[in-house]
């Protein structure tokens, strides 16, 4: 077992009941306050212990870190060092916010200056995203949307058993948790028109995911086995990808989606290791056909992660409109980094991989809009007697994830996001 795992711990920083950030959890992530500037944090119940602060006082003597690791915008040198590393701090956090240490609790002086409570926080971008890729590996989203724009008997592509299908998403427009969008425009045809007309997106959708983040390098021209993937995958955030579905149909071929999604994705600004998620392995989904010897892995590779997705319109209440689990997802996390590298492709420390819409079997477990409305012929009744198609102005979308076992509940905060009218 890893140390910091152990259901049996508790800490002297207070945990409230159902908090997503108990000692077993301790997600990284990047803070700034009134009076400190960008640097590194770990999330406990609801405050954060600032790393920068432990590491330059001697909390961290001993575990290979180098000078300022923590006292940066980004986390990308610190994960960069590696999991070995890396699990030694968040087991060395552990160990100093466990109930009967009192090495750092009873050094007032250092407690206090160490330990930040949430609101007096602004949580920024966790790390500088180097490289963005988005998979397509939920087989019920998948189906269902090829049920609605083609055959519903041929809804699954001849390649979509075989591949984890992904493309190339756009870096440098992933945003933090709280940061409000624009509603884009583009190009749309409505299906009776002669040609194209240019305006406000008026399909705007989420898609429900999570996201992995790499620490290590394989290097040109070399590729990533299943077993090798996991030393190279140092934790979770939870995924926005904001979709504009009118635009996404018009422009989707040949080449697949480029202005649908390249405007805004937003993602949770605590990063749960994997190290945290180890208790909540479950199996793979059964692959049928066999996949190809590159893409075989042994295991559980798969995590339960219960998700959910709320609506709340401007002014007005929080909606539960999906709840999901990242279980469902037919291909994993090893198997779409191994097809990613097959071909020689050098990952980088800080790349982020989102999931792909994570829909179950039920229609309250779609992970999108355009699923769970049907492309809008099931419109969404909310408890303000409203309905939604599609994301209007002054909505708000929140999404949560937690998982839980034993007793322990490791959570990820939420992804909130406000839309606001287009520029």
């Amino acid at each position: 077992m890893i140390n910091a795992n152990d259901p049996s711990l508790k800490s002297w920083v207070e945990v409230p009941k159902n908090s997503d950030f108990p000692i077993q959890n301790l997600p990284f992530g990047i803070f700034k306050t009134e009076y400190l500037t960008p640097g590194a944090g770990v999330a406990i119940g609801d405050y954060i212990v600032d790393l920068t602060y432990l590491h330059e006082n001697g909390f961290l003597d001993g575990l290979g870190l180098s000078s300022g690791v923590f006292n940066q915008q980004y986390l990308n040198d610190f994960i960069g060092l590696g999991k070995e590393v890396t699990s030694k701090v968040r087991n060395r956090i552990a160990e100093l916010l466990e109930a009967n240490n009192g090495e750092l609790r009873d050094n007032k002086p250092a407690s206090e200056l160490a330990i930040i409570h949430k609101e007096e926080a602004e949580m920024l971008m966790p790390i500088k995203v180097q490289n963005y890729t988005d998979f397509y590996s939920s087989i019920e989203h998948a189906t269902n949307v090829g049920t609605m724009f083609r055959d519903p008997d041929n809804a699954l592509l001849p390649n979509w058993k075989h591949i984890p299908v992904g493309y190339h998403g756009r870096a440098s427009s992933i945003i933090p948790s709280g940061v409000n969008i624009h509603r884009p425009k583009g190009q749309t045809k409505a299906p009776d028109a002669d040609k194209p007309s240019f305006g406000p997106s008026k399909r705007l959708d989420f898609e429900l995911e999570t996201a992995f983040i790499t620490c290590k390098e394989n290097g040109l021209g070399n590729s990533i086995s299943t077993k090798e993937a996991e030393d190279y995958i140092f934790g979770f955030v939870l995924f926005n990808d904001w979709s504009a579905r009118d635009v996404q149909v018009w422009e989707y071929v040949p080449l697949g989606p480029f202005l649908a999604k390249n405007f805004a994705s937003s993602i949770s600004p605590w990063i749960v290791t994997m190290d945290a998620l180890e208790p909540f392995r479950v199996p793979t989904p059964k692959q049928e056909p066999a996949v190809l010897p590159y893409l075989e892995f042994k295991g559980n590779k798969n995590f339960d992660i219960n998700l959910e997705v709320y609506l709340q319109p401007d002014g007005g209440e929080e909606n539960l409109i999906c709840k999901s689990n990242f279980k469902y997802m037919y291909w994993n996390v090893n198997q779409q980094l191994a097809h990613h590298s097959v071909n020689g492709c050098n990952i980088q420390v800080g790349d982020m991989y989102a999931s792909g819409t994570i829909s179950g079997s039920t229609e309250d477990s779609y992970g999108s809009m355009l699923e769970l409305a049907w492309k809008g012929t099931k419109p969404i009744k909310l408890s303000d007697g409203s309905e939604r198609k599609f994301i209007e102005d002054g909505d708000t979308v929140i999404m949560k994830g937690h998982a839980e076992k034993d007793g322990v509940r490791i959570g990820f905060g939420e992804v909130r996001s406000k839309v606001l009218p287009a520029k």
